[in-house]
């Protein structure tokens, strides 16, 4: 695997956090989650109990966030948990958490502490506001993200108004970009030999993924509203009602619109002066509604069948249930199976990256808490047995 040579220590919690971690483990890093003794990391208790989303007294969250993980426990509010952190640090590659801005240093486990320990650390620390600016110390979850960067204003319609995406995305894109700025900060410390601090706000995600649409304001002063399944630019572009569905059509640019006029059979959209984009933009409500018309009088497949046909870019607007029986889906491992203590086997989505060179993971089940205390401070770290028995006798590690 091509992380197999990495060690993360693991101190995140929730879902921005986890999902990076969860990322780097799947590619092969030992991830070790480091969790405080007694409850563990605070989503174990999410859902536990709840008979349709729990197994083995773990939720869907844990279950799906810690898989290829490893659990110590370790108390880092006491000067011996910390000294065991210490330890671990000095074979680490890198220290990735979610806390809020301030706490690693209040806990004395900061970028500057630790790389006195080991200059090669890498940190990475995942926040709601960054470690810089105005708001550092405000709290911050998806949605609060979501709607401060400017998503939540264009992801509904007029009638509607602003819509939250249903992918948790001020999260997961903060975890996504937490993994990334972790690889850049390991490929750079192959050249300089040192590691440094990463530092990924939630909301510097949001803004960044508004992509060319920020620039189109930037450059132009206006504003955009809800465009709900519309495009700025494209038309027809949206999500069209069927005799038993919905499906999204997608031409972009003149040559798709050209070849979509000639297979969608209709007269008015044969008219010479819509083959031009700013003529089709200006007409895109009667266009719409034109080709909605037509389309409420087959079922999807019969659409997506003949839209294939043409190719013109197009497909089915799927449940969860569609979605991961999809066979693009299925070929491509994106649902895995995860065997847990109890042999009973639990499905959950896959890992995106598809590298040449690795081989097929097979998952290991999330970590029971503080399951390899003793091996990863036995064997890792070479403490005895009568040094584990002192570190748990006075509450240090669990």
């Amino acid at each position: 695997m091509a992380l197999e040579h990495i060690t993360v220590l693991d101190l995140t919690h929730m879902l921005s956090g986890p999902y990076g971690t969860m990322l780097l483990a799947d590619l092969g890093a030992r991830t070790i989650k480091v969790e405080p003794p007694g409850s563990g990391e605070g989503t174990r208790r999410l859902l536990e109990n709840d008979p349709a989303y729990s197994r083995d007294g773990m939720g869907a969250y844990f279950l799906t966030l810690n898989r290829n993980k490893q659990s110590v426990c370790i108390d880092l509010k006491s000067e011996a948990g910390r000294a065991v952190f210490m330890d671990l640090v000095r074979h680490a590659d890198v220290v990735f958490d979610n806390f809020g801005a301030g706490v690693t240093q209040r806990l004395g486990i900061d970028y500057e502490t630790l790389s006195q320990v080991n200059p090669r650390i890498v940190t990475c620390s995942v926040t709601g506001f960054g470690q810089t600016g105005p708001d550092t110390q405000r709290p911050a979850f998806d949605q609060v993200v979501q709607a401060m960067g400017g998503g939540m204003s264009i992801t509904g319609s007029p009638e509607t108004g602003p819509m939250r995406s249903g992918i948790p995305m001020g999260d997961l894109g903060g975890g996504i970009f937490g993994a990334m700025g972790v690889l850049a900060a390991i490929a750079e410390r192959e050249r300089t030999g040192r590691g440094q601090h990463v530092d990924v706000s939630m909301l510097d995600v949001q803004i960044s993924l508004l992509n060319y649409m920020a620039t189109m304001y930037l450059m132009s002063g206006n504003i955009p509203g809800g465009i709900g399944n519309g495009h700025f630019v494209h038309v027809p572009y949206n999500c069209y009602p069927t005799h038993d569905g919905h499906i999204i059509i997608a031409c972009i640019g003149d040559p798709f619109f050209e070849r979509f006029a000639e297979f969608i059979d209709i007269d008015a959209l044969r008219d010479p002066e819509l083959r031009k984009q700013p003529v089709r933009y200006a007409a895109k409500d009667r266009i719409d509604a034109i080709v909605g018309e037509k389309l409420r009088t087959m079922p999807s497949a019969h659409w997506l069948a003949k839209l294939r046909e043409a190719r013109i870019p197009c497909g089915p607007v799927n449940n969860f249930e569609q979605a991961m029986n999809d066979p693009q889906v299925q070929a491509r491992d994106m649902v895995t199976s995860v065997t847990l203590a109890t042999g009973e086997t639990i499905r959950m989505p896959g890992n995106p990256i598809k590298l040449s060179g690795a081989k097929k993971m097979e998952h290991t089940a999330p970590p029971a808490l503080g399951s390899q205390t003793d091996e990863i401070l036995g064997g890792m770290l070479g403490y005895s047995q009568a040094q584990l028995d002192e570190l748990r006798t006075a509450g240090a590690v669990g």
